[in-house]
């Protein structure tokens, strides 16, 4: 069986061969454009959040995957406990973060930097 793929491979041209190894390089190529395109910025995306997720604190303000803006009160290895308002808390999940909001802010006027939301600024202005 594999010696019959391989001499096919090797065929001459008039044999059809060539089209067989042409058919398997554009199988390749099309396996490395996804790769490069879809699959390796997926999995960066990923450690990145997970890094940001690992690296939450007390004081952190956040906002969650469903739109909750709070800030950290007390940190769990797979939970948070996050201050929405007065007295209003939270138990929200670690995986559930969507970003911080302090990173806008020491990014200074650089804008957002491809991230949702506003920081503290950018609300208290859209509040008055």
């Amino acid at each position: 069986m594999l010696e019959t793929a391989l001499a096919a491979l090797v065929a001459p041209e008039g044999e059809g061969g060539g089209r067989m190894l042409v058919f398997l390089v554009q199988i390749v190529a099309i396996f490395a454009i996804f790769y490069y395109l879809l699959i390796r910025p997926q999995k960066k995306e990923q450690e990145r959040h997970q890094e940001m997720v690992e690296s939450l604190r007390k004081g952190h303000e956040i906002v969650t995957s469903g739109g909750i803006i709070g800030t950290v009160v007390h940190a769990e290895p797979d939970r948070l406990t996050i201050r929405t308002a007065e007295n209003t808390r939270l138990v929200v999940d670690r995986s559930k973060v969507a970003h911080l909001l302090e990173d806008e802010e020491s990014q200074g006027s650089g804008g957002q930097g491809g991230k949702k939301g506003g920081g503290k600024k950018e609300r208290k202005a859209a509040g008055k």
